[in-house]
This record gives C-alpha cells, structure tokens and sequence, in this order.
C-alpha cells in the first residue's frame, strides 16, 4: 500500500461494513461490483463493536480478495479480544489472502461517549495493536486519523504525538474519519509533519443524503456539521431529492478542495451503496 500511495498517483478508496443479513449481503455486493470498475487504491471492511462482525469480516475480506480485482483492507479494533484472539484473527486474515489491515483502538465497549475498559489480556491503544500486528505477521498496516482530534485527546497536539505513535510502532499511512472542512485536513497534516509522523493521511469523505443522519453521525464523534454547510441545506429540509442533490454537491466541493491542498487521494463512506460515490466521481471527473 505505502508504494502505491507513493508512486504519486491519487488514491483513491471505498468503505464496505459487514451487513445484517441476506438482502443487506446483496446490496453489498451490488455495491462492489458497480465500484470495481472504478480501479480504486483499496477498499476497506470494517469491524463491529465488541468484534461483533468478526466472522464477516473476515469471510467478506476473503471473498474480495478471492474473487475481485480489488486490495481488501480488514479492520481490527482491540475491543473485546485477547492478543492471543487477536492473533488468531490475524492468521485466519493472512491465511485468506489478505495482506493489509486496519489497526485500531475501536469504540469503547459501551459505545461512543462511554468510558474506554480494555479487555483483560488484552490491548489499550492503537499503537500497542499495530506494534502486535508488525512483530507476529508480514501484515502491512493502515490507522486512523482524526482531523478535529479525537474525542478523547486533551488536545490536538497530544491527538498528533499519538499518530506519531501509531507511525512509529509500524503504520504506513492513516485513513482519517468524515472530513468536514478542508482547513481541519490541512491542520491534521501540518501537525502530523511537525511531530514527525511520516506516512500519507487520506482523508474520509461521507456525502450528506440526509441532514438528520449527518448531524446524528457527527454527534456521535462529539463534533457538529459546520454552519455553512447546515445553512446551505436547511432551505431543502422539505425536499429530500435537492437535499441529497446539495449534498452531493457539497462533498464534490471538499473533494476539489482536499485534492487541491496536496490530498494523496480520497476515501470514500460508501454505507454499503455506491450511487452517490459515483455521482461525485462523475463531478469529479475522475476517468476508470
């Protein structure tokens, strides 16, 4: 991964979540098929709370990797696991063809906003998952990144040593949450540089289809849709099509801005559908 992104061609990247059940499993991939054609950098599969999806995650992963073109990242959070469980994961990803992997702290047990409790015998910190990852397999290693802060970093520069932490255990480049404001993805990388974290830092991008749902998600991160964004979409609150239309427009807009201010590439929230990603990349202009 960290060659390709090297190379200087833009990356970019969709996010797939393990689904529920047999029409959510379709829907997933329909999505897959209709963005494949697009060539991306990776696609990325989360992980549940608690290690909740563990078995279908592994199991989706596998299966792109078996069966598409396409270079699957599995996430790994420390939530719920040992290391030696975690380690067990890690040889069931190898031994799937999977050659990358997404390490991180994941949502405390209770769900956002309640205290962090690591698992007995297991792991705290993202770093201390990426230094596991790095000394038990040949695993190449992405984490996140976080361009308001974490919620739980005293500040943002304790939020930018704790990158330099992740980098410096093993992590090759870092794929930041929703990105609201360009200038928050310059500040991530102008404080990742200073401290010395090395690695390219893709930002995230969740297009707004419905305003309620994007303030709820931005809620839960404890952050808030920017004004301008929120005035720009509040006139279309009774017409959910030119909402979704602003919407699109809006992401398109952080799109140019986050590649004109030196992005390496973008990654994109697909939510399991891959219509609005293709919109954008329409907009874009991006040729496959």
């Amino acid at each position: 991964m960290r060659e390709r992104l090297d190379s200087g061609e833009r990356s970019f990247s969709f996010e797939f979540f393990p689904p529920k059940d047999a029409a959510g499993e379709e829907q997933l991939w329909q999505a897959i098929t209709e963005l494949e054609p697009y060539g991306p950098t990776f696609v990325s599969v989360t992980y549940g709370a608690g290690g909740t999806t563990r078995d279908r995650t592994v199991a989706i992963t596998a299966r792109i990797a078996r069966e598409t073109s396409l270079l699957p990242v599995a996430h790994l959070t420390c939530v719920g696991h040992t290391t030696d469980e975690l380690t067990a994961i890690l040889r069931d990803l190898g031994a799937a063809g999977v050659r990358h992997v997404m390490a991180l702290r994941g949502d405390p047990p209770g769900g956002p906003g309640s205290p962090w409790t690591p698992t007995d015998g297991g792991l705290t910190y993202a770093n201390e998952l990426v230094a596991l990852i790095r000394e038990r397999t040949d695993l190449r290693i992405g984490v996140a990144a976080f361009p308001e802060g974490h919620v739980e970093a005293t500040d943002l520069d304790h939020d930018a040593r704790v990158l330099k932490a992740k980098y410096d255990a093993g992590a090759e480049f870092a794929v930041t949450d929703m990105v609201l404001r360009a200038s928050d993805y310059i500040g991530l990388v102008e404080r990742a540089e200073a401290v010395g974290a090395d690695l390219p830092i893709i930002p995230g991008i969740m297009p707004i289809l419905n305003l309620r749902s994007m303030e709820r998600m931005a809620e839960l991160s404890r952050r808030q849709l920017p004004t301008e964004v929120v005035a720009r979409l509040t006139p279309y609150a009774d017409d959910p099509q030119a909402l979704r239309a602003e919407g699109i427009e809006i992401a398109t807009e952080l799109c140019e801005a986050l590649l004109d201010a030196g992005a390496p590439g973008l990654h994109f929230y697909t939510l399991n559908r891959s219509k609005a990603t293709r919109e954008i990349f329409g907009n874009l202009r991006i040729t496959v």
